[in-house]
């Protein structure tokens, strides 16, 4: 499959080798060297536990890797570890971020926002800077799998956070997973399009008033530099950009929308992602339904496929955890 995939013509992709616990693996530094060595940009997703360890993080930079990219719900052991269900996740987590550092590997921090967990997002930034991330990665919670015994936040409560992550943005480069409408929050805030009712609400508030607390530089105050400027990310998500292997080589648009498109075992993941039916209709942004398919932002954002099919079971469908109602709709 990494031949595959350097087969291609730059810029080629990036392969995240993610698991479980893809240290689990005895060949987990080979893979990486294979794929460094034919030009592929290669990172590692390791779990929170003792297999994060100097060594085996030191390995894998040896082996190419320049990137790592570790899970952290919450700001304290309580919040974190009861997400995880496992005791120590939390220290083992934060000691892996560091000791990848001391490896001389960039740090991603994926942290999944829950009703439980999204009172936390100030404070995990704030351990993220402490941590010294390259990137934070918010991932926005989809129903299904185990996601389907957690509680969602409602769409007007995920535009709140999206509005909270647009003024944290210059505190930490960050991204968001699972929320694409995150593009339109950005370009419509830096054009000021909108009014300020379309976003606020208590749990905004809350996590804004916070952030000013944490980060006084938030608001204005010279005590540190800001890390970034707030830019739209890459328009890539399910099946545009990205698709998921799974260890058995079923292919899917992604982990959080389980629709197999082929098995690399007997079809080139390259032709999959090129043909499959499905991903070109996902990528064919005339094809959505609902709201995202009358849309002005359709094409530089939409919607989350994953959230559309887990409420609707339908991929196309609209995604309901966007409140947003299309001006193209009135012309």
């Amino acid at each position: 499959m990494l031949d595959d995939l350097a087969s291609l013509e730059a810029p080629r992709p990036i392969v995240v080798l993610t698991g479980g616990d893809p240290f689990k693996r005895d060949d987990v530094a080979a893979l990486v060297a294979h794929g460094n060595g034919r030009g592929l940009a290669m990172a590692v997703s390791p779990s929170g536990t003792p297999l994060a360890s100097a060594s085996n993080l030191e390995g894998i930079r040896r082996a190419g890797a320049r990137t790592v990219s570790f899970s952290l719900d919450g700001a304290s052991p309580a919040t974190h570890d009861a997400f995880r269900q496992v005791t120590g996740s939390f220290r083992w987590t934060v000691m892996g971020c560091r000791l990848a550092r001391q490896a001389g590997l960039r740090v991603q921090l994926n942290s999944t926002v829950t009703a439980d967990t999204v009172h936390e997002l100030p404070a995990l930034l704030v351990l993220a800077r402490e941590l010294g991330v390259s990137l934070w990665s918010v991932f926005f919670l989809v129903a299904a799998g185990r996601g389907a015994a957690l509680t969602s936040l409602t769409a007007s409560e995920t535009e709140q956070v999206l509005h909270f992550l647009y003024e944290a943005a210059p505190s930490l480069p960050l991204k968001t997973t699972e929320a694409p409408q995150y593009r339109r929050v950005v370009i419509e805030r830096s054009r000021h399009v909108g009014g300020e009712g379309d976003f606020v609400g208590p749990l905004h508030e809350e996590l804004t008033a916070e952030l000013r607390w944490l980060v006084p530089e938030s608001q204005g105050s010279a005590r540190a530099p800001l890390a970034t400027s707030r830019r739209p990310p890459l328009a890539v998500g399910d099946g545009r950009g990205v698709v998921f292997v799974s260890r058995r080589g079923d292919v899917a648009p992604s982990g959080f929308l389980p629709l197999h498109v082929g098995n690399v075992r007997s079809t080139p993941l390259t032709d999959l992602y090129r043909q499959s039916p499905l991903l070109q209709a996902i990528r064919d942004p005339d094809r959505l339904g609902g709201r995202c398919g009358r849309c002005e932002y359709r094409r530089i954002c939409g919607g989350s496929r994953a959230h559309a099919f887990a409420a609707s079971g339908d991929p196309l469908a609209e995604d309901p955890m966007c409140p947003y109602e299309p001006r193209l709709a009135s012309g």
